[in-house]
């Protein structure tokens, strides 16, 4: 049998729910410049290889287990509407029970801008109300910057985001971003971090 082609439903942003607490705002911002570089059609292919996959939650509530920071860039950039696929259709369940089953499924992330998780109650209920994590975006140019490997592991950049928190001072990703990128990729490469998705450094033997 042939797989069957996605179900795309257009949606506004505006009604898009997270399942995370934070993006980083660096990160947004560099989504938006290169939105602003492409022409019309180019950002119309775009919108239409870019799906954003989204769990059909209570009173059907469209809720996006992918592309927070795409989201939130596009809605900062006046972008109203945006193509989803229902990866898993959950609007049957009441809301302690969904937080529940995203919990198991790995499809939430309710940890805050300092790394420690929180209620499920406190995850914003907009794109627009995400807070900002500087160490997402700094994980997210580490990674860029060929510091570790993409990976399928759910909320990986996250998970690099606390081990970094954890060893930069925040000062110094405010003040100096770019020294801020050196040493994480000096930290990214130590045996310590063997245990994140994608560690690409050196085995000792």
């Amino acid at each position: 049998m042939a797989d069957r082609e996605p179900v795309l439903t257009s949606v506004p942003i505006a009604e898009l729910r997270p399942t995370q607490m934070t993006v980083g705002y660096r990160e947004v911002a560099e989504k938006r410049r290169r939105w602003r570089e492409n022409d019309a059609g180019k950002r119309a292919a775009f919108l239409a290889a870019h799906m954003v996959p989204t769990l059909l939650g209570p009173k059907k509530h469209h809720y996006v287990i992918d592309h927070h920071h795409l989201s939130r860039a596009l809605l900062e950039e006046g972008v109203e509407r945006v193509l989803v696929t229902v990866v898993a259709d959950l609007h049957h369940l009441d809301k302690e029970a969904f937080w529940t089953v995203c919990d198991h499924r790995s499809w939430v992330h309710p940890y805050d801008a300092d790394g420690v998780r929180v209620g499920f109650r406190d995850i914003p209920k907009a794109m627009a109300d995400l807070a900002d994590d500087p160490y997402r975006s700094l994980a997210g140019e580490l990674r860029r910057a060929g510091g570790f490997a993409k990976d399928t592991t759910p909320f990986s950049e996250f998970l690099w985001a606390d081990y970094l928190r954890r060893h930069v001072e925040a000062k110094l990703i405010g003040n100096d971003f770019s020294a801020a990128l050196k040493e994480a990729m000096a930290l990214a490469k130590a045996p310590e971090a063997g245990y994140l998705p994608g560690w690409c450094g050196r085995v000792e033997r």
